[in-house]
């Protein structure tokens, strides 16, 4: 080894030496970041998520979530951060946070939680992840895994030992693992109670997304499908289904509760009327096979059968089984390029086949086709100072040959939206009704626009999956 070598080496045993005091649990943690750098590294982040997840246009329901959430970290460990809470516009049921207190909770979850409680439960969880520094042990892990590996490889002259320490890296430090679920478990229920809402709420919280594990796997059941794994954090993998461990993480929370614990199911609810449910105006609407958008004004079908995907980038048309894919997203064309020469701008040098000019529902359009293993259909539909870039890839055994006429359909397709068709590009939202005496669940879901499974999706939005029935004079969550 040379003279070279032994500094690098040095260097990186000094990058790995690095240990703090973790602030919210006083063990000392291995990180290989000042508390300034994870400030900097969350607010360079929180610009990424951003324009990635776009924010819920509702301002006071955001700032309701800001309030209870800054409530929860004021009594936090690390209550000196400048905390922000964001309620993303998504159906998805999910909540995740950034270094430095940058937290986010998708509003699809909202719409399944039962009061402000459970709400303050899912931000001190998150919260806790911030307290206890949970992705900077993370981050700091991953990244002494990528330089023990430059250091094997220096001193071994073999490059491979970098990849394979950076796959050993990725293994061990992927999620945050049952531990830190639990350790932010316990810190929320900590948080819960000091703020004066009752820490059961966290293990309301973990039965919301339990049902929620259970419904999708009996809904994929009736499909004939396999239900993917995971889930808000990992869900089951985090908590054994007795709960178990999560008891014991709430046993010192419970010692802090005194008096009256805050609950505020209705002020909550009330919070969430009229709150989209699914897709938003905003993103747009799936309806069976259609797409309708209504700020964009133009509407989108897909072949009987075939899935679709809603992201705030694209929309994404598949096979159902997954070997066909079309995806359209939205292109500036400040220039004003006709869609023929937009489209030749688009694909660089690649060389166009079989071009051919669109003239649909008054909207002039060109597609052709990029040869190549796998070949690729592309097109370009000019609406206004806007374009719509269509491209349909296949994989696996299937090919453009077999699918080019569907991927056609869906370009062909696009139009604006007609009158009846604005209707249509409403979203669903949450209504809150008082349940009168013998209502059923069968009953309400008579009268709602839920278009699969409504019984079982009011009683999952109610916290009565499976089963359950309403009493007399409760709130319950519809969707009309």
């Amino acid at each position: 080894m040379t003279v070279r070598d032994f500094v690098a080496l040095g260097l990186v045993l000094g990058l790995l030496s690095g240990c703090a005091v973790n602030p919210a649990t006083g063990r000392t943690n291995f990180v290989m970041m000042s508390e300034q750098q994870e400030l900097d590294l969350g607010r360079r982040y929180n610009q990424e998520i951003i324009k990635q997840n776009p924010r819920h246009a509702d301002e006071k329901l955001q700032a309701y979530v800001q309030q209870i959430g800054e409530r929860v970290a004021k009594a936090s460990h690390r209550s000196q951060l400048d905390y922000q809470f964001t309620v993303v516009d998504s159906p998805d049921i999910n909540a995740f946070a950034l270094p430095g207190g940058y937290i986010y909770i998708h509003r699809g979850l909202l719409a399944y939680l039962n009061s402000e409680a459970e709400l303050a439960a899912v931000l001190g969880h998150e919260v806790g992840h911030v307290t206890a520094r949970h992705s900077v042990q993370q981050q700091s892990q991953s990244s002494a895994w990528n330089i023990l590996g430059q250091a094997v490889a220096i001193g071994t002259g073999v490059g491979a030992a970098a990849d394979l320490t950076n796959v050993l890296g990725t293994t061990f430090v992927r999620g945050y693992g049952r531990d830190m679920e639990l350790e932010a478990d316990g810190l929320g229920a900590q948080y819960l109670a000091r703020s004066g809402y009752d820490p059961q709420a966290m293990i309301e919280v973990v039965k919301v997304l339990k049902n929620q594990e259970v419904f999708a796997r009996d809904q994929a059941a009736k499909r004939g499908e396999a239900q993917a794994t995971g889930g808000y954090h990992g869900l089951f993998d985090t908590h054994p289904d007795n709960d178990r461990r999560l008891q014991e993480v709430l046993g010192p929370a419970r010692a802090l509760v005194a008096g009256q614990q805050i609950v505020n199911r209705e002020v909550f609810l009330q919070h969430l009327e009229g709150l989209p449910f699914g897709d938003s105006a905003a993103t747009g609407v799936r309806r069976g096979q259609n797409f309708y958008h209504a700020e964009l004004g133009f509407a989108l079908g897909f072949p009987d059968g075939w899935g679709i995907v809603n992201r705030p980038d694209a929309v994404i048309g598949h096979t159902p089984d997954q070997q066909a894919f079309i995806a359209m997203t939205l292109e500036a064309n400040d220039q004003g390029l006709a869609p023929a020469d937009l489209l030749r701008q688009r694909a660089g040098n690649t060389r166009l086949a079989n071009g051919e000019a669109l003239q649909q529902a008054g909207l002039q359009g060109y597609t052709a086709v990029i040869p190549g293993n796998p070949a690729r259909r592309v097109a370009v539909v000019s609406k206004g100072k806007q374009a719509y870039l269509f491209v349909g890839v296949t994989r696996g055994n299937a090919s453009l040959d077999t699918q080019d006429a569907r991927f056609l359909q869906v370009i062909k397709s696009f139009h604006s939206l007609t009158t009846a068709e604005r209707k249509l590009a409403e979203p669903l939202r949450l209504h809150m009704v008082k349940a009168k005496n013998g209502q059923t669940m069968a009953a309400l879901a008579k009268d709602s626009k839920l278009p699969d499974d409504a019984e079982a999706t009011l009683r999952l939005l109610n916290n009565l999956y499976p089963t359950g029935e309403p009493k007399a004079g409760d709130w319950l969550k519809v969707v009309r």
